[in-house]
């Protein structure tokens, strides 16, 4: 279970390469010696290497085999993993594509919706019948400021990180009083393998920023954070910009 400080003893990463995840586990790892994790993510490279990277700091790693497309294994996917107790499930993965290839080609858009919505609403439904028989768990959804007013910029993307935004605030809202919660995590842009050879936005940071949030947030029972905090003010703002002046600005 969380300890008193907050900190979790095992901990599920679904889309285990992501910088972010991998990050967020690092910190934990930092003060909870015997920190047990499982990446669940396709059988590549980059996973024996997430896993070698963590062992190497004193994790005890296990992996799963998991397709974000691949929603009817999921359920066998949720329920390996649940064999020990999950203390903190991090939903992780997620697609960004060109943003002008996603609305005109129907395979990309397509990949948009299934990965960053539909699979992400497959596991959080799986993960919520799992933490509720257990009685405690954080669930942890990686969204992101694209999905709190959808720009022409990248409207395939964010309007799937919108959906998935809204579900998981959703079943936090429905988890309430069952001992499990779920943390929503909106982070602006950030330096990933993801977002590699894209220029940063404003208000740009890196994964062991929102790492640091995310461990700052479980530890205090937050069901939504902000990465950088500033970035709720920005987002405030445009919430509120009439659309004829939101389309002329350069975002």
């Amino acid at each position: 279970m969380i300890n008193a400080l907050g900190q979790p003893q095992r901990v599920l990463v679904l889309g285990g390469t992501s910088d972010i995840a991998l990050a967020t586990v690092r910190q934990w790892a930092a003060d909870v010696p015997g920190l047990a994790v499982t990446l669940a993510a396709r059988d590549t490279e980059a996973r024996s290497e997430a896993a070698r990277g963590l062992e190497a700091i004193g994790v005890r790693v296990d992996v799963i085999d998991f397709d974000a497309l691949d929603t009817a294994s999921h359920p066998e996917v949720v329920r390996r993993a649940a064999e020990e107790e999950i203390d903190v499930a991090i939903v992780a993965f997620g697609v960004l594509g060109d943003e002008e290839v996603a609305w005109q080609d129907h395979d990309s858009a397509l990949l948009h919706a299934q990965v960053n919505y539909t699979g992400a609403v497959s596991v959080g439904v799986l993960l919520a019948q799992v933490l509720r028989a257990q009685g405690h768990g954080v669930i942890v959804a990686l969204s992101s400021v694209a999905g709190e007013r959808v720009r022409r910029s990248n409207f395939v993307y964010g309007s799937s990180k919108a959906g998935m935004d809204g579900f998981y605030l959703g079943l936090g809202e429905a988890l309430a009083g069952t001992g499990v919660r779920v943390t929503v995590v909106r982070p602006g842009h950030v330096r990933t393998k993801m977002t590699a050879g894209r220029e940063d936005a404003p208000l740009a940071v890196d994964a062991t920023e929102v790492a640091a949030a995310i461990v700052k947030a479980v530890a205090k029972g937050d069901d939504l954070v902000w990465v950088p905090a500033p970035m709720r003010a920005v987002m405030s703002a445009l919430r509120h910009v009439p659309r004829p002046l939101f389309r002329r600005l350069p975002i």
